[in-house]
């Protein structure tokens, strides 16, 4: 998991039981190396294990997480308070006292006065019992920060020093018993392991942090999935899933399909609902994969005894870097089922499936349309030339481009007119909108310069490009081209100046006459196709007006 907290990959390689077996195996395994400090040591040594995050010159006290001076002060700041009492020990604590006595995972810094309030009272009070630390007869509540912490130093105690006459049991305990044992399992599963307690434990066990270190470790911090089979049964009904059926293995799969994206678009986060059956408690980790991360990330989460058909939300939120590359990106979430323990059947505890999110989605680049082919040319002017009122009117095709990068990854444009300008009656485009232009692909249409009236012409079309509405919804605006048109309409010339030397004459006549019986249209001035009388006529009224 890369977790800076954990334990070096062999520490537990002999670890793979469970039961009795598995509680001999991690006595074994914390005992291994195990460099004894006495109850003296642990006046320097808090410093480096109960470090306050946020003020590394003081430490944070148990039960009530009071934030004071680490410096030792002969215990009128704090002193030192031994999670499993004292009076319920073998031995007598002094300086030079090892063993449970002087455990740092046995002990913690506290309050003088809470310390004594405490004085050598069991915990308990049961799963129900919430808030502030305080005395509850008999019995003693540490305070809902600090329960599940307190359990886990027991449950450590009972199994490093098992030989050594300690043990944990249900009620009230007697001799060097603590308990209650039943409250403390119901804690380790309403209070799961946090950065300071699995820092704290590492702190004991490594040199880097503490120069007294322990060179041991909790295993009920890195593994607090083996208190259900070290403290109650082997037959853990815990199954994990999502969806609304449980499966009968335990494993389920959810498909999200994310659609289609842009390179660099922000991913909204997701929800989905991790469900449990089973009543017993059990520890489980979320594993995401790279770009994702989720509200139940870290080194593990905990479904609490009794939450026979809960849920819990997760929320799965993506980095960037999700879609900094054009393509088919997948990602997943895997929940995973820590129980070790066998005996419950079928896709229960160690026989439940893992079970995944799996994530898909498309992402493209952004569309980017040319005038051009082979390069980026967001402006054109057409010039549509000069032709005669009524002469019929003047055409021209224009070509438009989608260069985006990615060839098939390449988000297809849409491409319509936003505005215009100028002179938008004599200076017409046929454009009404191109859909889903793709990637190298080519779109047309014609711009038109209208015979009806004389004069000079200019107009501006601005067309706005938005990549695919039907596949990127929202309007996702790519850019703006512009489209420059221009041209003129003239009078109509003197046609029956037919020989073009600007007077009408004898010339001009015989000039007339030769086309006509040959049949040439250029002389076709009723421009109806054809030949005929009203030709001669309108010649001749032309003719007659003396047209220079």
């Amino acid at each position: 998991m890369g977790d800076p907290y954990e334990a070096p990959s062999s520490y537990y390689s002999g670890v793979n039981s469970t039961g009795s077996a598995l509680k001999s195996q991690l006595t074994a395994a914390m005992s291994a190396g195990h460099i004894q400090r006495n109850y003296g040591n642990f006046r320097d040594m808090s410093r480096y294990i109960d470090t306050d995050p946020n003020n590394p010159s003081n430490i944070l006290l148990c039960y009530n997480r009071a934030s004071v001076s680490s410096n030792w002060d002969s215990g009128s700041t704090w002193n030192r308070e031994h999670v499993w009492p004292q009076s319920r020990q073998p031995g007598s604590a002094s300086n030079s006292s090892t063993g449970n006595l002087g455990d740092p995972h046995a002990l913690k810094p506290c309050n003088p006065s809470i310390n004594s309030s405490r004085g050598n009272k069991p915990f308990g009070g049961g799963a129900n019992t919430t808030g502030s630390y305080r005395s509850l007869g008999s019995f003693y509540f540490p305070g809902d920060m600090d329960k599940g912490d307190i359990a886990r130093s027991l449950f450590y105690s009972d199994t490093r020093y098992a030989g050594s006459g300690l043990s944990l049991v249900n009620g009230t305990p007697s001799g060097n018993q603590m308990g209650d044992l039943e409250s403390l399992i119901a804690w380790h599963y309403l209070d799961i392991p946090d950065e300071f307690e699995r820092r704290r434990n590492h702190a004991v066990f490594s040199v880097t942090l503490n120069p007294l270190r322990t060179n041991n470790r909790n295993a009920y911090i890195d593994h607090p999935e083996f208190v259900w089979s070290v403290y109650v049964d082997q037959m853990n009904d815990s199954t994990l899933y999502f969806g609304d059926l449980e499966p009968a293995d335990g494993e389920s799969t959810i498909d999200v399909d994310l659609g289609n994206l842009l390179v660099g678009e922000s991913l909204s986060s997701i929800s989905l609902d991790l469900r449990k059956s089973g009543d017993d408690g059990v520890f489980y980790r979320v594993t995401p994969s790279a770009g994702i991360t989720t509200s139940l990330d870290g080194c593990y989460q905990a479904f609490p005894i009794g939450s026979n058909g809960a849920s819990e939300p997760m929320m799965i939120s993506f980095d960037p870097s999700f879609t900094s590359t054009a393509g088919v990106v997948f990602g997943s979430v895997i929940v995973e089922n820590l129980d070790v323990t066998t005996a419950g059947g079928t896709g229960n505890g160690a026989n439940d499936g893992d079970d995944m999110v799996s994530i898909e989605m498309s992402v493209f680049n952004p569309g980017d349309a040319s005038f051009m082919a082979g390069s980026d040319q967001d402006m054109i002017s057409v010039d549509l030339g000069t032709i005669a009122a009524g002469g019929g009117d003047s055409m021209q095709t224009v070509e438009v481009f989608n260069i985006a990068p990615g060839g098939a990854f390449a988000a297809p444009i849409d491409i319509e007119v936003l505005s215009s300008t100028g002179d938008t009656t004599a200076l017409t485009t046929t454009l009404g909108v191109i859909t889903d232009l793709s990637s190298a692909g080519m779109g047309t249409f014609d711009v038109m310069l209208d015979d009806l009236a004389e004069g000079v012409y200019a107009a501006t079309y601005t067309l706005r490009v938005y990549n695919s509405r039907s596949m990127f919804p929202g309007d996702v605006v790519v850019e703006d081209l512009t489209l420059t048109l221009t041209g003129e309409v003239a009078g109509a010339s003197c046609t029956p100046d037919l020989n073009g030397d600007g007077v009408l004459d004898f010339f001009d006549v015989s000039a007339f006459l030769s086309a006509y019986s040959s049949g040439d249209l250029s002389v076709d001035f009723t421009d109806d196709g054809v030949l005929n009388f009203f030709d001669v006529s309108a010649f001749l009224n032309a003719y007659s007006n003396g047209c220079p």
